[in-house]
């Protein structure tokens, strides 16, 4: 079979015809299945076909249309129950019947495939196995108009271990309305995102890899760039890295607020308000002594003229602008200056003493050896210059590794954060020329996180809002996690597209069903079986469910468990 050549007759062999239809509803049909006796399935174009085993995919052939379908219940008529026999052989002629859940309509002339039923079959329609090669080309029987004649195609692997059911796909149905790989620990999640960062980088395509455990390091070539942020130990080093630093320049106010984490009686408004202050020192070095906005002992006829310049109000009061992070200590004292008609007076120790715990945790974040890729990074490239160039150079693959990036702190997930605000900001800058996709492995450490639970302004939601409207800029996102249940439901929802592995936990298949429209219990009810490395597709561009074993990736990622036979030996 070939889409360049569609045949109806090349889809439905007589070797594969497994029964006729008996019961029609608008919600499945059921069909009396000749071949479910049989000890065994058959093989077929080197291939092998259940005729008649759950999970199954069939085509349905009517009088004007052709379904397709998937088998999700075997049984036999109550009355035969009882005439099974344990020898196999002797129940060749067992009148079993099987639910097939229908799943779009086949175009006669064209195997076009859609969504929908155009005609619901008839009682005695002939119902066949869907061949595995036919199966494995719905994702481009499926294409639009505008994708007939794409080059760049990216596969993922195989319906069956035929050589003809390579599953195809384009980026654009991938990753065009971002993308989640899901999945239980061990069902092959890593080994999919690998298999996938592959097949893009044949092509000149931008991927850039959030690492949070540098399981992905042994990824090599003249278009792959490594980079470090923090203390990565020495196994977990990529040969050829660059050790970089974040400029603190790349920081919010909420960025430090989260990294600070003041109390909300007297440390948040000082806090606050020695980064404005700071701010206004920025601006205008000659506002200040020694770096700080002195307040002790100042009159307001000396400050008011320069906090109400409108230029100066401007910049201060802007969470984005920049200021002397190292100075902010020496700045909370200034905030503590007692305030009287005339204008500020000495320090107030009180309110100075009730700052001491935020000044404790600020000096041992600004001076932790863990962050001195932010707060010491003398010599170190800058990781945000490193994307920027990456946007314009031939480079595909940009792995940025945060196994170095202590816990503390929130310190990972304010990273993270703040490198996918710099892209969506270089993004909405139009600076983004070639399409660019944003992996983040282990997703559900940066998604979702509040700086506090009681002041909701302050979120971490960068990658959030890439998901939400980065697409128009050229930025789009494909997330991986093994808890589904920790992503967002405002963001796992702007997936389109669902590779998921195996799920046991019935909140993370709920979530799946809520967040694709496309999918329903009788979809999912297949999840927790799938086998490691087998992943269903499953999205907007993918509403007939596709089961596909991934293929094993060239560079597979280090993600092997602790080797207790190595470790634990007695020498």
């Amino acid at each position: 079979m070939s889409t360049k050549n569609p045949s109806i007759n090349g889809i439905l062999h007589p070797e594969l015809f497994i029964g006729v239809i008996s019961y029609v509803s608008a919600s499945n049909v059921k069909a009396n299945l000749s071949s479910a006796g049989f000890p065994c399935g058959s093989h077929f174009a080197g291939g092998r076909y259940g005729k008649g085993e759950v999970g199954e995919f069939v085509l349905i052939e009517g009088q004007t249309t052709l379904l397709l379908g998937r088998i999700i219940e075997v049984r036999l008529p109550e009355t035969d129950r009882k005439t099974l026999k344990p020898d196999k052989f002797d129940n060749i002629n067992l009148d079993a019947i099987g639910t097939i859940q229908l799943l779009g309509t086949v175009a006669m002339d064209s195997l076009k495939v859609k969504a929908g039923i155009d005609k619901y079959p008839r009682l005695g329609d002939r119902v066949y196995s869907a061949p595995h090669r036919f199966i494995s080309e719905i994702p481009l029987l499926m294409n639009r108009k505008n994708e007939d004649n794409m080059k760049v195609m990216l596969s993922l692997g195989e319906i069956d271990i035929s050589e003809e059911s390579e599953v195809i796909i384009t980026p654009e149905k991938l990753f065009g309305r971002h993308c989640a790989i899901l999945g239980a620990t061990g069902g092959g999640k890593s080994w999919t995102t690998a298999r996938i960062i592959e097949e893009c980088i044949k092509y000149k395509s931008k991927i850039i890899l959030l690492d949070p455990t540098g399981e992905y390091r042994d990824f090599a070539g003249e278009h792959i760039i490594h980079c470090n942020l923090g203390e990565v130990s020495h196994d977990k080093i990529a040969e050829g890295s660059i050790d970089c630093s974040l400029p603190v320049n790349s920081f919010t106010e909420s960025d430090f607020i989260a990294l600070f984490r003041p109390s909300p009686g007297i440390q948040f408004p000082k806090l606050r308000q020695a980064m404005i202050s700071l701010r206004i020192v920025h601006y205008n070095s000659s506002f200040g002594e020694n770096g700080l906005f002195i307040k002790e002992n100042k009159p307001y006829s000396e400050i008011t003229p320069i906090i109400s310049d409108p230029d100066v109000a401007e910049v201060s009061n802007n969470p984005n602008s920049p200021f002397d992070v190292t100075k902010i200590i020496g700045q909370i004292r200034q905030e503590c200056a007692w305030e009287n008609e005339n204008g500020y007076g000495r320090i107030n120790e009180q309110q100075w003493g009730q700052c001491q715990s935020l000044v404790s945790r600020i000096s041992n974040i600004i001076y932790s050896k863990h962050l001195s890729f932010i707060f010491r990074s003398e010599g170190k490239k800058p990781v945000t210059d490193l994307i920027k160039k990456f946007t314009k150079n031939e480079k595909r693959l940009l792995r940025i590794c945060l196994a170095g990036v202590s816990y503390e702190f929130q310190s990972r997930e304010i990273v993270a954060n703040a490198i996918g605000r710099y892209l969506l900001n270089l993004a909405r800058n139009g600076e983004i020329t070639s399409p660019i996709v944003l992996i983040v492995d282990e997703a559900h450490n940066f998604l979702g996180r509040n700086i506090n639970s009681e002041d909701s302004m302050y979120r971490l939601d960068a990658i959030g809002l890439i998901a939400k409207e980065g697409r128009k800029y050229g930025l789009n996102i494909c997330l991986s996690t093994q808890r589904p249940r920790d992503i967002p439901e405002d963001v796992l929802s702007q997936m389109g597209t669902l590779v998921v592995h195996r799920l046991v936990n019935d909140s993370d298949r709920e979530v799946v069903e809520r967040a694709c429209g496309e999918i329903d219990r009788a979809a999912t009810s297949f999840l927790p079986n799938l086998k490691p490395g087998e992943a269903a597709i499953i999205g907007i561009d993918f509403p007939i469910p596709l089961t596909v074993q991934v293929r094993k990736p060239s560079t597979p990622p280090k993600s092997d468990g602790p080797d207790y036979q190595r470790k634990w030996q007695d020498s």
